[in-house]
């Protein structure tokens, strides 16, 4: 009897979602009959023995680590063939039913109005007719390319700007620069204290894990849950090294206002904080410092400026209130004891900080002085000394690979080698550009809006300085916004004020939406003309492996899995075909070149070539690169810096960690919330969300809101194993699965909300509802709903189903000197639903209602589409 034949081929896919070059998580996908049937990690020694590669091990008090011959994806990657066939994916081309570009356009129904299917040919023309309307009517600057930054991880066919290519040759766009929203506090704070980083994190990073493991005894995990961000990137390498440090004695702290998951499994102790308090608590770790003597104050004297001015804030002299342990208490809602426990055992163990990408730690209201404030603690405990280091956990620090630079792709050597203009326009700055988080701005206001700084994720500190305004002037071809071009979009569920935005995209200023996505979710339900991407299950693409802290660096050759879905196009196909309707276009686009002509090339690009042929990479479809053979000669973190300053200078204007930053004072001397120094800020007039707030007698709750534990921003929300969890989705009485909302017993008790109850969060920008979690895992005063959710508007720009709490963020971005979002840390209510208040809203919003709902995975596509496409 012959054996049944389980699979047709096997293909490599990395996992992760974080997009643009950089790879992660990777695995093997199983094909039968042209259909996906398995996922499953990563396999290394496919084709490759064990001793052909050369591994990184790392050791401590008897015991190793060292990368595992299998990857650690997350469970949603093992689970995307749900997300591949969802019901959701987007089928064909489509056209709003009332948008006429010939007559009404009626853009008071996007969000509101059904689609009909219409022909790739059809869809084009119309695209070319309206960028060329509009070039003739306002000028190339009235197009906005939005390109997101996160999607599934591919190179050729990335989703992340190919539309401004095709722009960019016809004479340019407006860009929406993509601000580093989870890593804000970092960008507009800590680089000005240690310099420029990667998006203002420690940087150079070399080796701080290995030094972590020898010379730590305690690490921070400081807003930091390793056991979920990490999940979409990388996958749970970090959870492995958690353990590891359990193994051999590191003490592991959690400062979070939830017992996140890594809380849950990893802490020796959970410090509870409330919300976008964290600088109060760091400011009294500073004062107990400074009155117990406990800081290195040789390194501060010799490495750093300013300690002088940040001593006179903290011990009062300068506003004759001292930040005692109990000055911070009432603002940070940790006990005094435990404030001054954790200040004694920072500086009496060897300490390091960790986060992955910050999270809501970093995303709050005034984030740039707790990001700074962190700078300071460390760098009066010797920062760059054996075992203090700020981890961007395992994101950074691994061991350098054979032939590269570093294990992450912002190493200004390999991104000039990758700057391929066919590939992606992220890096075609243009003359008109609007950061993401003031898009709203741009469209729904009559004056000019004016910004310091662009916000663009790598831009060099210099840029905060600049004074920019939208639009620019006509003689430089200036002109507001008339038409979206947009990939990858959830800027509504995923940035600042989302209800606002809908409102925004509702404007009879923009004519024209054009919208490309393999799921018809979020932003999408806004465009006037839908065109279906592809996954990256149907594309053959090239993806390098090195950028986000990946145990085993690898290139792989991503081929493709399966046929596309429906009329799906890749995301530079879908733009191609619109080029084909301007002469010439198509070839300029192409280059003449083939996907593998453009997998050859990166492969050359990143100096492949000189360690494995291309035929061989070919034949393997992946390469493992061997860990340098003198990685461990590289030092650790600022290790040079610690041990010469003056030799060793940080990209600061003194070379030196600058407390106190001379070019603030001067470029902003009378910024009250960003100032030369860290403060504590209570208020200001751009945001007034703090429990001692007038506004917490209504709203008297402090709200958090962090990457989500079973999807990467707005991706993954419609996978139905993930649904099933009560973590991810709470099973309403109507059948409905709601965003959880966590609550601690004794605010539900309040309340009289109990899980299971459908709940509605809302402040006076808006209501967003949710299913009731009552735990003791988030501390009294907060309450919690993960970011992210899929947008499912009862009212557009006032109520929210689907649970994006981001569209009830603050509006206003982080300060007034910087573009950044608020993505937690704000003031909400929360109370029951009655059923009365659900009938009223059925009565009111019938077609809301009557939308096709699948409780496994979510709203329908076939829910938008008259007829359900049929032609």
């Amino acid at each position: 009897m012959k054996p049944i034949k389980t699979k047709d081929k096997t293909v490599l896919r990395s996992l992760g979602l974080g997009g643009y070059f950089g790879g992660g998580a990777e695995g093997m996908v199983d094909v039968k009959d042209g259909k996906i049937v398995r996922i499953r990690p990563m396999r290394y020694g496919w084709k490759y023995k064990k001793e052909e590669v050369r591994q990184w091990k790392m050791e401590r008090n008897g015991k190793t680590i060292e990368p595992t011959w299998k990857s650690l994806p997350g469970p949603f990657s093992l689970a995307y063939k749900k997300r591949v066939y969802s019901p959701n994916r987007i089928q064909f081309p489509m056209k709003r039913v009332d948008w006429d570009p010939n007559g009404e356009r009626n853009t008071q129904n996007r969000g509101k109005s059904k689609y009909v299917r219409i022909s790739w040919d059809e869809a084009t023309k119309l695209i070319a007719d309206e960028i060329r309307r509009v070039h003739k009517k306002y000028g190339y600057n009235a197009i906005l390319m939005q390109g997101d930054g996160h999607g599934e991880c591919k190179t050729i066919n990335t989703p992340h700007g190919h539309p401004g290519v095709l722009l960019e040759y016809l004479g340019g766009f407006t860009l929406q620069v993509r601000n580093p929203d989870s890593w804000e506090g970092w960008y507009w704070g800590a680089k000005h204290v240690w310099g420029q980083g990667a998006q203002g994190i420690m940087y150079p990073a070399a080796n701080i894990v290995k030094d972590t493991i020898e010379h730590a005894d305690m690490v921070l995990f400081w807003g930091c849950d390793p056991e979920t961000t990490p999940w979409g990137f990388v996958g749970q390498f970090a959870s492995r090294l958690c353990y590891y440090f359990t193994e051999i004695g590191i003490k592991q702290v959690y400062i979070c206002p939830d017992c996140n998951y890594g809380a849950a499994i990893h802490a020796d102790k959970w410090i509870p904080v409330l919300p976008n308090t964290d600088a109060a608590l760091q400011l009294a770790i500073i004062y107990m410092w400074l009155t117990e003597g406990t800081y290195d104050k040789e390194y501060v004297k010799t490495h750093t400026v300013g300690m002088d001015k940040v001593a006179d804030y903290v011990l009062g002299k300068e506003d004759d209130v001292p930040k005692t342990p109990e000055w911070a208490s009432e603002k940070c809602g940790v006990p005094v004891w435990t404030i001054k426990a954790l200040a004694r055992e920072f500086a009496a163990k060897t300490t390091s900080i960790a986060h992955y990408f910050g999270g809501g730690f970093i995303r709050g209201p005034f984030s740039h002085e707790p990001a700074r404030l962190e700078c300071i603690l460390l760098g009066m405990q010797g920062l760059g000394g054996p075992g203090v280091h700020q981890h961007q956990f395992t994101y950074f620090g691994l061991p350098r690979a054979e032939g590269l630079g570093g294990t992450f792709f912002w190493n200004p050597e390999i991104e000039e080698r990758l700057a391929l203009p066919v590939l992606s326009a992220v890096s075609a700055w243009q003359q008109q550009v609007i950061p993401k988080t003031l898009i709203q701005n741009a469209i729904l206001s009559d004056e000019p809006v004016t910004f310091r700084g662009t916000g663009a994720q790598n831009a060099l500190v210099h840029d905060q300085f600049e004074h920019y305004v939208f639009p620019i002037e006509e003689e430089k071809k200036g002109s507001r916004i008339h038409m979206i071009w947009a990939d990858s979009p959830c800027r509504i569920t995923c940035w600042n004020y989302g209800h606002e935005t809908e409102l925004a995209m509702q404007s009879p200023e923009i004519e024209c939406i054009v919208v490309q996505h393999p799921w018809f979710e979020n932003d999408c339900i806004y465009g006037d003309i839908v065109l279906p991407a592809n996954t990256y299950m149907e594309v053959d693409d090239i993806v390098t492996n090195i950028r986000q802290g990946t145990m085993q660096p690898n290139i792989m050759i991503t081929e493709k899995a399966i046929e596309p879905i429906g009329e799906s196009k890749s995301d530079a196909e879908c733009v191609r075909e619109v080029a084909k309707q301007f002469e010439g276009m198509y070839d300029q686009m192409t280059d003449g070149k083939t996907t593998e002509d453009l997998q050859k090339a990166i492969w050359g690009y990143m100096g492949g070539e000189k360690l494995v042929s291309w035929e061989q990479l070919k034949e393997k479809s992946y390469w493992i690169y061997n860990t340098a053979p003198d990685w461990e000669d590289d030092p650790p973190g600022f290790r040079e810096f610690y041990n010469d300053p003056e030799k060793h200078k940080l990209n600061t204007p003194t070379g030196k960690l600058e407390f106190y930053s001379e070019a603030l004072a001067k470029a902003y001397p009378d910024d009250k919330e960003r100032g030369p120094i860290p403060r504590w800020v209570e208020k200001s007039h751009n945001h007034d969300e703090r429990l001692s707030s007038h506004r917490a007698k209504m709203f008297p709750l402090l709200i958090m809101s962090n990457h989500g534990r079973w999807r990467v921003h707005a991706q993954c929300d419609d996978i139905t194993w993930t649904r099933e969890t009560p973590t991810m989705k709470v099973t309403g009485p109507d059948g409905y699965k709601y965003e959880p909302c966590w609550m601690h017993p004794t605010e539900a008790e309040k309340r009289g909300i109990k899980t299971g109850d459908i709940v509605k969060v809302f402040n006076e920008r808006g209501i967003v509802l949710a299913g009731a979690y009552v735990t003791e895992r988030v501390r009294p005063g907060v309450t919690y709903v993960d970011h992210g959710a899929r947008h499912d508007p009862i009212k557009t720009g006032e109520i929210e189903r689907g649970g994006a709490i981001n569209t009830i963020t603050p509006g206003a971005i982080t300060s007034e000197n910087c573009v950044g979002q608020i993505g937690g840390g704000y003031l909400v209510e929360v109370q029951k639903v009655s059923g009365e208040e659900m009938d009223q809203w059925r009565r009111d919003y019938p077609e809301a209602f009557a939308r096709k709902y699948d409780p496994a995975a979510g709203l329908r596509f076939d829910a938008w589409i008259v007829d359900g496409g049929d032609k």
